[in-house]
C-alpha cells in the first residue's frame, strides 16, 4: 500500500559539460593537418512537470538524490561529445520546491498545465575542443576548456491535499469512519486517539460523471496551531481543500466546547482557511444522551451563525448518513461555485478545479488510502 508522503527533501543535480578534446590530423600525406579537437557535449538539465494521474510524492521519498546525465568529452576528428539527458521529475498537482535551506519559494505547482515543465538546474556547458583555439599565430594550439560542473541544489518538495472536502475534528472523531462509509478508501479505525497519522483521501462517487474528493485530515488537538501533537503538521493539507467539514463527537464530555476550539484552531493557523464553508456534523449519537447533546451543538451553534448547517448522524448505525451525503455535495456544488466565481474576478479560472476536472477516469490514479 502506497502511504501518503507530504513532503521530500531531495538532492538534485544537473549534469555536467563534457571536456573539450586536444588532438591533431594525422592522415597520410597531411603531416600538418592541424587541430582537430571537438567540444564536449553539454550536460542534462533538470526539470520538474506536472502529473494529474500522481497524489503522492512516495517515488521522491525512495529517491533522495536525483541526477541529470553528464555529457561525454570531445573527441578527435571533430567530433563533437554527445550532450547528456536531461532529468524530468514527475510531481503532483499542488506540490510546491522550496530550498532547503532557505525556505525560499521556487515554484508552486497550481497554475500549471499537464506536461508544463519547469526548468529548475540548467547543465554545465560543454568545453570547446583545440579546434576554436587555432589562429595565424598559433596554428597547433595544445589547450581545451574544460566543461563546465553542473549545478546541485536541495530542495523541499511539499504536497498539499487537494481535495473538495477536508474533514476536521479531535483524534477518534469518527473521521476515518466517516470517509470508509462514503468512500473507497480504507483508513485505519481503532478506538484510541491518533489512528491516523497521515492523511488520507476517499472518494465519494456523485453520478457517473463527477465525484468528490475527501481528504480525512489527523486529528487536531488544542493547541495545535502553535505546534502541539499532529494538527499541526497536517493543518497545511486543508489549506487547499474547497469547504471544512467538522466533526464533533456528541457522545464527549467537551462536547459543546468542541466546536469553537477547533474553529479557533484553525483561525490561529490561516484566516482564509477559517473563511471557507464549512457545515458541522454531530457524530455518535447512537449513544446514550448524544442525540440530546447534538440538538445542544446545533443550537449554540446556530445561536452565533445560522447560515452554518448542523447534521446530527451516527456513522455506526448508518443514521442520517443519506441526508448527510446530499449535504457534503450540496457545500462542495456551492464551494465550487464561489471557488470559480473568485478566480474571475481576477481574472482567470480556477487552477484547482481545472485539475479536478482534467482527471480522466480510465487513467490509473494514485489515491493515497485507497490503494488495495
Amino acid at each position: 500500500m502506497v502511504q501518503f508522503a507530504d513532503e521530500a527533501v531531495i538532492t538534485v543535480s544537473s549534469g555536467k559539460g563534457g571536456n573539450g578534446c586536444i588532438s591533431f590530423r594525422r592522415e597520410k600525406y597531411i603531416p600538418l593537418g592541424g587541430p582537430s579537437g571537438g567540444d564536449g557535449g553539454k550536460g542534462g538539465d533538470v526539470y520538474f512537470v506536472v502529473k494529474r494521474n500522481m497524489r503522492t510524492l512516495s517515488k521522491l521519498r525512495r529517491r533522495p538524490i536525483v541526477k541529470a546525465k553528464n555529457g561525454t568529452d570531445g573527441m578527435s576528428w571533430g567530433k563533437y561529445g554527445a550532450a547528456g539527458e536531461d532529468l524530468v521529475v514527475p510531481v503532483p498537482p499542488g506540490t510546491t520546491l522550496r530550498d532547503a535551506e532557505t525556505g525560499e519559494l521556487l515554484v508552486d505547482f497550481t497554475t500549471q498545465g499537464e506536461d508544463e515543465k519547469f526548468l529548475l538546474l540548467k547543465g554545465g556547458n560543454g568545453g570547446w575542443g583545440n579546434i576554436h583555439f587555432k589562429s595565424s599565430t598559433n596554428q597547433a594550439p595544445r589547450i581545451a576548456n574544460k566543461g563546465e560542473p553542473g549545478q546541485t541544489k536541495k530542495i523541499r518538495v511539499e504536497l498539499s491535499v487537494m481535495a473538495d472536502v477536508g474533514l476536521v475534528g479531535f483524534p477518534n472523531a469518527g473521521k476515518s469512519s466517516l470517509l470508509t462509509a462514503f468512500t473507497n478508501a480504507r483508513p485505519k479505525v481503532a478506538p484510541y486517539p491518533f489512528t491516523t497519522k497521515i492523511p488520507n483521501l476517499g472518494v465519494l462517487r456523485v453520478d457517473d460523471e463527477r465525484d468528490i474528493i475527501i481528504a480525512d485530515i489527523p486529528g487536531i488537538i488544542e493547541g495545535a496551531s502553535e505546534g502541539v501533537g499532529l494538527g499541526f503538521k497536517f493543518l497545511k493539507h486543508i489549506s487547499r481543500t474547497q469547504c471544512l467539514l467538522f466533526i464533533i463527537d456528541a457522545s464527549d464530555e467537551n462536547y459543546l466546547t468542541a466546536y469553537d476550539t477547533l474553529v479557533n484552531e484553525v483561525s490561529s493557523y490561516s484566516e482564509e482557511l477559517a473563511k471557507k464553508p464549512r457545515m458541522v456534523m454531530c457524530n455518535k449519537i447512537d449513544v446514550e444522551g448524544a442525540l440530546e447533546r447534538a440538538r445542544e451543538i446545533k443550537e449554540k451553534i446556530h445561536a452565533a451563525d445560522k447560515s452554518v448547517p448542523v447534521l446530527s448522524v451516527s456513522v455506526m448505525n448508518n443514521t442520517g448518513m443519506k441526508a448527510l451525503k446530499s449535504a457534503i455535495i450540496e457545500l462542495a456544488d456551492k464551494s465550487e461555485i464561489q471557488a470559480g466565481a473568485a478566480q474571475k474576478d481576477v481574472g482567470g479560472s480556477s487552477a484547482f478545479m481545472a485539475e479536478r476536472e482534467s482527471i480522466d477516469d480510465d487513467a490509473e490514479i494514485q489515491y493515497p488510502g485507497s490503494e488495495n
